[in-house]
């Protein structure tokens, strides 16, 4: 019992089996992914003893005690696997309602997983430095699973495992019954070994003891009485057992431990939820900070649609306007100059202006002078003036005209109509011909 309990987690690598099995380890391949850790941790003690002889403390038993003595160690070791715990309570469930013995195996193996797993039963300080320890080692797991792109396992995740919650789930599901179970087995093999020792000597119990854990296995020799005062204390530590005692101390235990988690878990959960009413405040602010942005994004992008289509209207109305302000009636207009001129040259700038209106440039109907104000690109830099409308006293009808209707402004001729009447240079050719004719013969 003692060197399987030594041995029971050799060489452990921090990991669980799951683990192993997923990164397909060299440990889970060569045990076939069953119980990879349990049956390294005995393959490798075993190992060691076998290169050693000076750490081999089994070498001087017989090849049959080797044999028995490995068998137990193998599966009391293997029975640490918590994959198997369910299997195994409901197996010693099943077992103590038998009137027969208990396998010997079977108890030791149970013995060996309770106090893998009897933390919760210990006092305060001690469960909650294992727990931290225990916590600490998934959570190593759980990076090393991030950092390959694997799911975490249970209890792994160091930023959403709730550790009080999983210990008082552990205590509930676990822990308790396998106790009870622990204590229900005890009683039934031990209780019956008291009476008998207290009616018989040390012998007698030896010999009742060995049958009442396994009847069908022969009475070893090497189990024999030693001496009258060695069997006087055995049979007095046996007779002193108080099986009440022992269920009512680990059950206390356990409920304190139980307890401290549910306070703690209480705490958790109001500082998570203060967290998560931080988190949605700040959330808020967020969305409303966003709203508020494509809000204002918005609101440019139309005012800016805006803008641009009140350029295009301001520009299509100024080429209607110089359009308007070309020829009318086939009369050219002087251009109003737009801008003031402040120092008092506005004389020589409308004269200059009408001497280049000679080199007017008219394309499509429309005219603009070259260099012209009034041909300037649109920005909204610029000064924006009042386009001025054409005065009356520019169209003066003349004398000869008798007609009240006043002239109409100059229509963009259609593009299909032919520009030029075809002229008759017939008699011009003639002309010529005579004038070189009268020529020649001059000459």
């Amino acid at each position: 019992m003692i060197f399987a309990a030594a041995v029971h987690d050799y060489e452990h690598t921090g990991t669980t089996n799951n683990f192993h099995i997923q990164t397909r380890s060299d440990s889970a391949i060569l045990y076939n992914d069953r119980s990879v850790l349990e049956n390294h941790h005995v393959s490798a003690a075993y190992r060691l003893l076998q290169d050693d002889e000076e750490m081999n403390i089994l070498y001087n038993l017989s090849k049959d005690d080797w044999r028995e003595f490995r068998a137990l160690v193998i599966e009391m070791v293997l029975a640490t696997d918590m994959s198997c715990h369910f299997q195994q309570i409901k197996a010693m469930k099943n077992a103590l309602q038998q009137p027969e013995g208990i396998d010997k195996p079977k108890a030791l193996s149970l013995l060996l997983h309770t106090a893998d797993i009897s933390h919760p039963a210990k006092n305060w300080d001690l469960h909650h430095r294992w727990t931290m320890s225990l916590l600490e080692e998934f959570f190593r797991q759980g990076d090393k699973e991030a950092e390959l792109g694997l799911p975490f396992s249970p209890l792994c995740d160091r930023n959403s495992t709730m550790v009080a919650q999983s210990q008082i789930g552990f205590i509930d599901f676990i822990v308790e019954p396998t106790f009870t179970v622990l204590t229900d087995m005890t009683e039934k093999i031990v209780i019956p070994l008291i009476d008998e020792a207290s009616r018989s000597g040390l012998t007698g119990f030896r010999r009742s003891s060995l049958n009442s854990i396994t009847p069908s296995e022969v009475k070893r020799s090497s189990v024999k009485s030693t001496g009258s005062e060695g069997s006087a204390s055995l049979n007095c530590s046996i007779l002193t057992v108080d099986f009440k005692s022992f269920k009512n101390n680990w059950y206390e235990v356990v409920q304190q431990n139980r307890e401290k988690w549910k306070a703690q878990a209480a705490k958790d959960a109001e500082e998570r939820a203060k967290k998560d009413a931080e988190e949605s405040k700040l959330q808020e602010k967020d969305d409303k900070k966003n709203d508020e942005r494509e809000e204002k994004n918005e609101n440019e992008k139309s005012s800016q649609s805006r803008h641009e289509a009140n350029k295009e209207t301001n520009s299509s109305d100024g080429k209607h306007t110089e359009s308007s302000q070309g020829n009318i009636n086939g009369t050219r207009l002087p251009i109003v100059n737009r801008r003031d001129d402040s120092s008092g040259q506005s004389q020589s700038k409308q004269e200059k202006s009408g001497e280049s209106d000679g080199k007017q440039q008219v394309q499509n109907g429309n005219s603009c002078k070259v260099n012209d104000s009034a041909c300037t690109v649109d920005s909204p830099y610029l000064l924006k003036l009042p386009v001025l409308k054409p005065q009356l006293r520019y169209f003066k009808r003349p004398t000869y005209c008798t007609t009240t209707r006043l002239p109409s402004f100059h229509k963009k001729p259609d593009e299909n109509v032919v520009k030029y009447r075809p002229v008759d240079q017939r008699g011009r050719i003639k002309k010529i011909q005579h004038i070189s004719v009268q020529w020649n013969k001059k000459v």
